[in-house]
């Protein structure tokens, strides 16, 4: 079975959760960026051996925190060696907003999987789009590059929409599943 790794930032514990669930939908490795941007020298060979990083951040003002964006940044030197190529790639995000830009952030997340040479997966669902689709559908927010969470500003972590919950988890199997075809 293939090794994939999700690598994330969470400001408030949110896109811990929708981290975490997928994580345990496919017994994925986690790994936290910390409040500083940094992970731990052991987490660079994690991501160096696996075969599918996925990428995990809030948006906040229309892009991913600076603590995502000096991990993006420190991972040049990966880029520089080309240590990614070929691996697989996929993203999710979470705003308090039920757009509120995520798409930017996914876009970006995609661009930095791009420049390591990585095959990027959609989230190949489709949309719960119906007049009576509802927060609890699969892929409610409708998204298609990547996976897309909704978690409202006064709402707790407990509180994430089980259909973005569920939405994770789908987004998770895919992952796993075009990962185990392609290292086949």
């Amino acid at each position: 079975m293939s090794k994939i790794a999700v690598v994330y930032y969470s400001g408030y514990g949110h896109t811990k959760v929708i981290a975490e669930t997928f994580a345990a939908e496919i017994d994925a490795t986690l790994i936290e960026i910390d409040q500083e941007g940094n992970i731990q020298d052991q987490d660079w060979d994690t991501l160096d051996a696996a075969d599918a990083i996925v990428f995990g951040a809030p948006t906040y003002m229309a892009n991913a925190p600076w603590q995502f964006k000096k991990f993006a940044d420190t991972s040049s030197k990966r880029w520089f060696t080309r240590a990614w190529t070929d691996k697989i790639f996929g993203g999710f995000t979470n705003s308090a907003s039920l757009n509120g830009d995520k798409q930017v952030t996914l876009i970006s997340l995609q661009t930095l999987a791009s420049q390591h040479g990585g095959i990027w997966v959609s989230l190949g669902l489709l949309p719960a789009n119906t007049k009576d689709a509802t927060r609890q559908d699969v892929n409610n927010l409708g998204g298609s590059v990547g996976l897309l969470v909704q978690s409202p500003s006064d709402a707790s972590v407990e509180e994430i929409p089980s259909g973005d919950l569920e939405t994770a988890k789908a987004y998770a199997k895919r992952i796993q599943a075009i990962t185990d075809k392609f290292i086949a």
